[in-house]
């Protein structure tokens, strides 16, 4: 069983549904105004199945399917394969909380997107394969995993403290960390003790 293409394909139908029906869309985003009971917390995770546009859906899926179908496997390698699925809905979920707290009085705003999730399973990939070249679009060619991560999260904190342009930064960042300590926590493997796959990595660069 591929988890990837199975999260795909249900966060597609369901973004599509929302695209069309102003309804379901109302029901799934995050809207932390409303809320104010434990019934409403769905919204939590349902907010990562729904998207603004065609764009940002694709860009997301696109960007999951790039490092999840290498995060399943390894997941699949330490024989626990549902930990991948845990780690991509975990992360959507931790990833909203900053914004439900720091935005529970203001009743404009909203979020949606998988890209807590996302960046969870980017990340996680990063602490596995820190030296992994990561290609993007504005440099020719990809630069190391541990350094686009350093540079990701001193962006996304920068950008979330100076906002103004809707995007949801503060889910990429802690999305990011949380995906990076799961990994941590997953890795039994290792010979001697938690994290010293990833040193031993970084003491070792590819290129």
């Amino acid at each position: 069983m591929n988890y990837t293409y199975i999260i795909i394909a249900i966060t597609v139908i369901i973004s599509i549904v929302a695209f069309n029906d102003r309804n379901t869309y109302n029901k799934l985003i995050l809207y932390p105004y409303a809320m104010n009971t434990p019934s409403e917390y769905y919204r939590l995770l349902s907010s990562g199945f729904i998207h603004a546009d065609w764009g940002h859906l694709i860009f997301n899926m696109v960007t999951f399917y790039s490092f999840g179908s290498n995060m399943e496997l390894i997941c699949k390698e330490l024989r626990f394969g549902y930990m991948f699925v845990i780690l991509y809905l975990s992360g959507i979920v931790v990833a909203s909380l900053p914004a439900f707290f720091k935005h529970r009085n203001q009743s404009y705003y909203l979020s949606l997107g998988a890209s807590g999730g996302v960046s969870a399973v980017l990340f996680a990939t990063i602490y596995f394969f820190p030296w992994a070249e990561i290609g993007l679009f504005i440099i020719p060619k990809g630069i190391p995993g541990i350094l686009y991560g350093v540079l990701f999260l001193a962006f996304s904190a920068y950008m979330s403290r100076k906002g103004g342009d809707n995007i949801a930064h503060d889910a990429h960042f802690w999305g990011s960390v949380y995906g990076f300590v799961f990994a941590f926590v997953l890795d039994l493997n290792s010979p001697y003790t938690h994290g010293y796959r990833f040193i031993n990595e970084i003491m070792h660069p590819t290129f």
